[in-house]
């Protein structure tokens, strides 16, 4: 057996003990097939331990830059209070128009409210709507642009505001420094702007499973 079959394996024994999906995430997930959106939402032990970090935190205001269908958006909508609210970023209108729908159908349309249009064009706008800070922010969007999310991130955060940004081992080519990937590129600014920021403690988990292997970034602000 193969090292990506174990790792799919060990996924589908914990999602099964630990009841890390349900059928309307499942509904999800096939919205977003049907829908011929990318196969790029988070696994749903990665959703579930969103949720979980969320829900530690005790977060009532959420940014989530890049929203595809709204898996995770959902995870992440399912940990706030009654009063919370989520506000998820998303380009493309069609994937927009999908998590759209799959919000209303997990009942949380009330809570989660989805933007279109170039994060780094709407993030400034977020100002104007009132919005200050969040306690919790998720980044999962094209990375090429991880460097100018990191910078809006910590301009609407506070001390104790929690920061993810998934994906960032790339199958291990992160530390290709001869690479001429984009999206490798914009993971390596990333962090090397995250280095030398004061404001944040960081640190990054490699992952394995059915998204095979990569990894995420977990920070907390300070000051």
């Amino acid at each position: 057996m193969s090292k990506s079959e174990i790792w799919k394996n060990v996924d589908f024994y914990f999602n099964d003990k630990l009841h890390t999906s349900d059928p309307i995430m499942n509904s999800i997930l096939k919205a977003n097939s049907e829908a011929h959106l990318p196969a790029i939402d988070v696994a749903p032990n990665q959703g579930k331990f969103l949720y979980l970090l969320a829900k530690l935190k005790n977060a009532k205001n959420i940014l989530e830059i890049g929203t595809l269908g709204g898996y995770s958006s959902v995870w992440l909508g399912r940990a706030l209070p009654e009063d919370g609210h989520l506000i998820t970023l998303e380009f493309d209108k069609k994937h927009a128009k999908v998590a759209k729908e799959n919000i209303k159908m997990a009942g949380l349309e009330n809570k989660i409210e989805v933007i279109v249009g170039p994060a780094l064009e709407t993030l400034p706008t977020l100002k104007e709507k009132g919005v200050h800070f969040f306690d919790f922010i998720f980044i999962d969007a094209d990375k090429p642009n991880n460097p100018h999310y990191l910078k809006w991130a910590l301009e609407y955060s506070r001390p104790g505001t929690v920061i993810i940004v998934d994906n960032v081992v790339r199958n291990g080519e992160v530390t290709d420094e001869k690479s001429e990937d984009l999206s490798v590129l914009g993971v390596r600014q990333f962090t090397d702007l995250l280095s030398a920021e004061p404001r944040i403690e960081s640190t990054a988990i490699q992952t394995v499973g059915l998204k095979g292997y990569d990894g995420f970034v977990i920070g907390v602000v300070k000051e």
